[in-house]
């Protein structure tokens, strides 16, 4: 299904015929990839007509097939039974008729059938968005082999002021002395993070400022009656501590004296303001142009709460994944993984084995934000069986992505492992779109952010005769729960082809999370109709939410804006200007004819995050101008504090230390030897934790001089155990003579010249000066060439190795 940005129906085709060529559709307009054929009554118990047209046929493989099972709808939707009948089993073209009178084959999430199952109908999971979702991707499917594209239509939103509004004191004090002590006495048994069966979101944690930022948006200020935490009690009766009715009255009384004490925001008149939006009075917008054609596990992280993490890819069956551990919902869709997994069952996951296996190829997606940079051999997804026996797995080490795959080419683990680049870093702290890719012609492949890393694969690639089909997937962490990784995960998608880059960076370009389009309306300030400031919004986290694309539109087909200045854009919520996050206060353009197109004129390029206050439920989002058309607003801003006089801190070291990785590609560096070599990379290995992670000279601890010079030590054997690499370092130096024959002056010279003229930069103020390095180095070898004609045999590599070592692994390599 394409998803394309419209007008109302009169200026459709304009609009649409733009955007088509900017927005792909929903598997970028590949083939459908149907669905295997499940269901109770099983694929050969159909013994009715055959489908008259491809279309219903279309709709027997992806919706009829995946329906008619007795524990779904087969139950009643049949002949005779409850209409529609459009699950009947004794003909699939009269069940295809019935069937279209309850789907929306443009909308696929509006039709009816969707519509009432996320009510609460019939709903064979425990949760009735994710059997929404997977019926919204049987009935994509089924459209995407019937119509050529759909599309999301923007609509004139409800036109309201913004108004006044209660926002949450920025301490919790109030909190602490009305709503904590209720939570704490009677709910701190699940909802604290210290429970021994913690559920979040922890607001009855013994800690005020933890409670109070997760009790915030289960409470509603402007009416405490509606609040979730009362809400819980009266009408879902849910672990109440004696009669519901009373629990929820004493939750509600402390609600409504936490809320009488804070002062109402009022809107100040002075400023030029659009119409007021909520997050939910914009249109979705999320997810429409992702490839998806050959998804065969996708799990969103839409539930919210409860302790499984459906996948919704309408692939049977399903691998829902079981939470574990301090593993929490994040606003805007996702899961925090702190310390545990999220798993699915080796029965479930049979599902990925025997798909991927089928094609030989397969592509692992995610979209995930590493907790910090520091993690080692972290499972950010796994499909294994243990440490050491693996189909696939992506993870982390420190800033690189590692992809095993188990193949022909490789062991059981997936060995040699494709890794990406030290140097380069891919790897961030931040919220990043990662994927990796394997097919026998191309092998591995990583990606991050839409961008192939062009890290090699090791090895040639191969088939996947080996994978094993008793392995389960699984997120966060091995199988074994001790490879924990620790991050936030926002979709997770499992494919099996092998993506193209192009695949790839649509899947990037269409972002993650519950989105949605804000047509915020400035009509009433400019003479232009149905205009609007148009953004696209969406909960960037518990705590925030992000504000992006802004475009000035009008859903006038006929509208044309003039010249229309504007200038100092803010964003509002809850009755007054968000106190950060302002990213268009700076804005100064005019909107014009000759820069307004089909899509409107963009404003700016740029996002912006604005602070949650009370939740997606209740805040409310306006916007302000310094100026807009004819009307201004005189800004003054505040004289900036004179700032205090700078603290008299200890002026830092001049010099510093080489971190980890620096010192291992300066050692590569100055001996000529690759940092791949088998034996320096197992020393590398072994002492990277004794190594300098931080550039603080202050950090310097004793471990670090001894871990340099077993790896200065392995570099400079690679070095002069190479006969080729020695000649070209060492020029008509004799290696294969005694310590006296070789140590001449002429000989000692060529020694002292190749290393000081390698490892010591001359033009460098604070290097130590070379004579002063080559008469120790030559005190050095003159001590350890005193063994004369007892010398044992190879002594001569021996000195030229400690020569060099005690260079590489000093100061020299270690400061900078």
């Amino acid at each position: 299904m394409a998803i394309v940005l419209t007008r109302p129906r009169a200026v459709r085709a304009t609009f649409v015929a733009a955007l088509l060529a900017l927005v792909a559709g929903c598997g970028g307009g590949a083939d459908t990839v149907q669905n295997p054929v499940t269901g109770g009554n099983g694929p050969s118990s159909y013994n009715g007509p055959p489908p008259a047209t491809a279309d219903v046929q279309a709709f027997k493989i992806n919706v009829w097939d995946n329906l008619k099972a007795e524990n779904r709808c087969g139950q009643c939707h049949v002949a005779g039974g409850q209409a529609p009948e459009f699950v009947r089993l004794d003909d699939v073209n009269l069940a295809y008729a019935a069937a279209n009178t309850i789907v929306n084959l443009g909308s696929p999430r509006d039709s009816r059938l969707v519509q009432k199952v996320a009510g609460g109908h019939n709903c064979w999971l425990a949760s009735n968005d994710a059997c929404a979702d997977i019926l919204t991707t049987w009935i994509s499917n089924w459209a995407g082999a019937s119509v050529a594209g759909g599309g999301i239509e923007l609509k004139p939103p409800p036109l309201r002021d913004p108004g006044s509004s209660k926002l949450f004191p920025e301490t919790p004090a109030l909190f602490a002395t009305t709503v904590h002590p209720v939570v704490e006495e009677y709910c701190s048994r699940c909802h604290t993070s210290s429970a021994a069966n913690a559920q979040s979101p922890y607001f009855a944690s013994s800690d005020v400022a933890e409670a109070y930022a997760a009790a915030k948006v289960k409470i509603d200020l402007d009416q405490p009656e509606v609040s979730r935490l009362v809400v819980r009690l009266r009408s879902e009766f849910h672990n109440c501590w004696s009669d519901c009715a009373a629990n929820a009255n004493e939750m509600e009384a402390a609600i409504r004296a936490f809320a009488d004490a804070v002062p109402l925001t009022e809107v100040d008149p002075s400023l030029v303001l659009s119409k007021a939006l909520s997050l939910y009075d914009g249109t979705v917008a999320s997810g429409g142009n992702r490839y998806n054609s050959n998804v065969i596990g996708l799990w969103e992280f839409k539930t919210g709460t409860g302790s499984v993490a459906y996948d919704t890819s309408g692939v049977e069956p399903a691998v829902n994944l079981t939470l574990s551990g301090d593993v929490t919902w994040v606003g805007g869709w996702g899961i925090n993984v702190r310390s545990g997994k999220a798993q699915g069952s080796t029965t479930s996951s049979r599902k990925l084995h025997d798909l991927i296996k089928g094609t030989g190829e397969y592509s692992v997606e995610a979209w995930v934000a590493p907790g910090n940079v520091a993690q080692e051999d972290a499972r950010i997804v796994s499909y294994s069986g243990g440490t050491a026996a693996r189909n696939f797995m992506l993870g982390q080490t420190l800033y690189s992505y590692d992809f095993y795959n188990r193949s022909s080419s490789t062991d059981a683990a997936g060995d040699p492992k494709l890794t990406t680049s030290d140097a380069d870093e891919d790897l961030q702290a931040t919220l990043q779109h990662v994927v990796a890719t394997y097919d026998p012609v191309n092998g591995r492949r990583i990606y991050v952010n839409g961008e192939y890393t062009g890290d090699l694969d090791p090895v040639a690639g191969g088939n996947l005769t080996d994978w094993d089909d008793t392995f389960a997937f699984v997120l966060g962490n091995e199988v074994s729960g001790d490879r924990q990784f620790q991050g936030i995960f926002r979709l997770v998608a499992v494919h099996n082809r092998a993506l193209t880059e192009q695949q790839v960076q649509q899947n990037f370009e269409a972002g993650v999370g519950e989105k949605f389009y804000l047509l915020f309306s400035v009509s009433h300030l400019i003479d232009v109709p149905q205009a609007y400031i148009l953004f696209e919004v969406s909960q960037f986290d518990s705590y925030g939410y992000l504000f992006d694309k802004p475009t000035f539109i009008s859903l006038d087909p006929n509208a044309r804006p003039g010249s229309i200045p504007i200038e100092g854009m803010r964003i509002g919520i809850d009755g007054a200007e968000a106190a950060v996050g302002q990213a268009y206060r700076t804005l100064a353009t005019t909107i014009s004819d000759s820069e307004y197109g089909p899509l409107g004129q963009p404003l700016s390029n740029i996002g912006t995050v604005i602070a949650l206050q009370k939740g997606p439920e209740s805040d409310e989002f306006f916007l302000t101008f310094d100026r807009l058309g004819s009307h201004t607003n005189v800004r003054t801003d505040p004289v900036p504090l004179t700032p205090a006089p700078p603290p008299d801190v200890q002026r830092p070291a001049d010099v510093g230390l080489r971190v980890f990785d620096e010192i291992n590609a300066t050692m590569s560096g100055l001996t000529g030897v690759s940092s791949v070599d088998p034996n320096v990379r197992a020393t590398y290995e072994q002492v990277k934790q004794a190594l300098p992670t931080v550039e603080s000279i202050d950090t310097f601890v004793s471990a670090h001089p001894v871990a340099i010079a077993q790896l200065a030590i392995q570099y400079c054997d690679a070095l002069v155990e190479n006969p080729t690499a020695r000649a070209a370092y060492f020029p008509g130096f004799a290696f294969g003579s005694s310590p006296s024959a070789a140590f001449t002056p002429a000989g000692r010279a060529v020694v002292l010249d190749a290393l000081t003229g390698r490892m010591i930069a001359g033009n460098v103020g604070t290097e130590p000066a070379v004579a002063e390095v080559r008469g120790e180095l030559d005190s050095l070898i003159t001590k350890l060439s005193a063994c004369g004609a007892s010398c044992p045999a190879g002594r001569t590599e021996t000195i030229v190795k400690a020569s060099c070592a005690a260079l590489l692994g000093s100061a020299v390599t270690l400061v900078h």
